[in-house]
């Protein structure tokens, strides 16, 4: 099912980042990859609590650096997002539509 936590999303972003991520957390991570190939700065309107309370760890853990007033990560995040999304979002050739 797309955009669910699945066993193997929870042991990878435990690989990757050091912990496992939750639904808010995978969705954020798909708002942010949005973000950083197009206008690279988070709208405010679009960020509930929880988005806040992920981007500030985020922030401390040295992944990500501002946000409203324009959004950069490093790398190893952007690798690490970008496998984790495609793991829960996109379908594989030997998935079900």
């Amino acid at each position: 099912m797309r955009g669910a936590i699945t066993k193997e999303i929870r042991d990878r972003s435990e690989e990757l980042l050091g912990y496992d991520i939750g639904a808010t957390e995978l969705r954020l991570m798909a708002y942010v990859q949005y973000v950083m190939v197009n206008h690279q700065y988070l709208e405010r309107q679009k960020l509930g609590t929880d988005d806040r309370i992920i981007l500030a760890r985020w922030r401390e853990m040295g992944h990500i650096e501002g946000g409203t007033g324009g959004l950069s990560i490093t790398k190893k995040f952007w690798d690490a997002m970008c496998e984790i999304l495609w793991m829960g979002y996109v379908v594989h050739g030997d998935q079900p539509r």
